[in-house]
């Protein structure tokens, strides 16, 4: 009885991978449809024309970095298959079809758990089309877009729709429309990733329950726009020369924002329709507009940030105060109280907008006359007498110290990249 146990036992056992190596001039679309699951392709250097279907778990394993070339037509890679690993390869000439979102590689729905690292993505539409595909890990890949291509042309570098799980960690991202777009995707990690040279380095759209973390954004359109959102967590990431913001917040809740670097963007933050999130700890640092706060953008905890240089620190307009800073305080580079009993708060609150401001806005030919002592007057006057101020920002515990010593070798980042 024994004996028949372990005989079964041993039958049960899954056959041990097989590994087969691939030499320029083989067909690797040959060699996976030969192959059994669990199976190691592995590649030399080299260029291999066609484009592979994978419809097993397998491994494919470039020595060398071989080039697998799609030919400018459809997918490079279609992945059809859970627990398939792909590493070490130039994955490179996709079509051009938007419609049939053409991608260096595309996953199938229900391709769970695939690896894709190390590789190099070169001339493909949308870099990985990722669908209806959970607990997929994307790590330390080059993804370069068709930027022969107008923006609008170009697909994404990585499109995550209705996947769960996913691990997009340590990619460098340029020259495509947006560097990672997600919809519908929750419990996600975006860590390490470099993006630049794309409209929107990052594009949220109601996906929950995600982390973004040590990433950098720059020389983009937008940094990192987070959209119908909530229980996000945004955390130590660097968003500096976008031409717009540098993060967006719109229509988001219960959220974390905390630790990042916003610097030389046309607007630092965009605040728009955002409730119930905790932004602390961040420098907004020369930026043209610190913080442009918009749509109802009431209820948050906007708390320990340093607030630098910027042209404007906060744009805001609305019918009542806004309290930041309740528990810490912010600092504010243009706070002109005094703190006389040296404890590191100010005496007086700090108002980020005053009546000319307002009036600035609405009517920018006002800028003209700015230093004018008519202008001036009447900033005086709308301090002095209530019923002529301006509803604004106020902290009433502001900092008269940043917390952050390095804030100094962010000025300028602007420069190279806004007019």
């Amino acid at each position: 009885m024994r004996a028949l146990l372990l005989l079964l036992l041993v039958a049960s056992w899954p056959a041990a991978a097989a590994e087969s190596v691939l030499r320029p001039g083989d067909s690797i679309q040959a060699a996976i449809d030969a192959a059994s699951p669990g199976d190691v392709l592995r590649v030399l250097p080299g260029r291999y024309r066609g484009n592979l279907r994978i419809d097993k778990p397998l491994t494919l394993a470039g020595t060398g970095y071989p080039t697998i070339s799609g030919g400018l037509a459809g997918d490079t890679i279609r992945i059809a298959s859970t627990d398939v690993v792909i590493d070490g390869f130039v994955v490179a000439d996709s079509g051009n079809d938007l419609g049939a979102q053409n991608a260096g590689i595309y996953f199938e729905r229900g391709s769970h758990r695939v690896v894709v690292n190390n590789c190099q993505f070169s001339y493909v539409l949308f870099g990985l089309w990722i669908e209806q595909s959970d607990d997929v890990v994307v790590s330390n890949n080059v993804i370069t877009g068709k930027r022969d291509h107008a923006s609008a042309q170009r697909g994404n570098g990585i499109q995550l729709y209705f996947s769960m799980g996913a691990r997009i960690v340590g990619n460098q991202i340029s020259f495509v429309r947006d560097g990672i777009y997600v919809d519908v995707s929750n419990r996600a990690l975006f860590k390490g990733n470099r993006i630049h040279h794309v409209r929107y380095g990052t594009h949220y759209m109601n996906s929950h329950h995600n982390v973004w973390e040590d990433n950098e954004s720059h020389h983009n359109r937008g940094g990192l726009a987070l959209m119908m959102t909530r229980n996000q967590v945004v955390r130590n990431n660097r968003a500096w020369a976008n031409s717009d913001h540098g993060i967006m917040l719109r229509t988001i809740q219960d959220s974390v924002i905390e630790g990042n670097v916003v610097a030389g963007n046309a607007r630092g933050f965009f605040v728009y329709d955002a409730e119930y999130n905790r932004i602390r700890d961040n420098l907004v640092i020369d930026n043209r507009v610190g913080v442009h706060l918009w749509a109802g953008s009431i209820n948050n905890q906007v708390d320990g940030n340093d607030f630098i240089g910027n042209q404007t620190q906060v744009k805001f307009i609305a019918a009542r105060d806004e309290l930041w800073g309740i528990k810490e305080g912010n600092h504010w580079s243009n706070y002109v109280g005094w703190d006389r009993d040296g404890d590191g708060v100010g005496d007086l609150p700090f108002e980020a907008n005053d009546l000319v401001d307002r009036l600035t806005w609405r009517h920018p030919m006002i800028k003209l006359l700015l230093a004018s002592p008519a202008v001036q007057t009447l900033r005086l006057v709308a301090r002095q007498f209530p019923l002529l101020r301006a509803p604004s920002v106020v902290d009433r515990r502001p900092r008269m110290d940043a917390a952050h010593d390095h804030w100094s070798e962010w000025i300028g980042k602007r420069l190279a990249a806004l007019p």
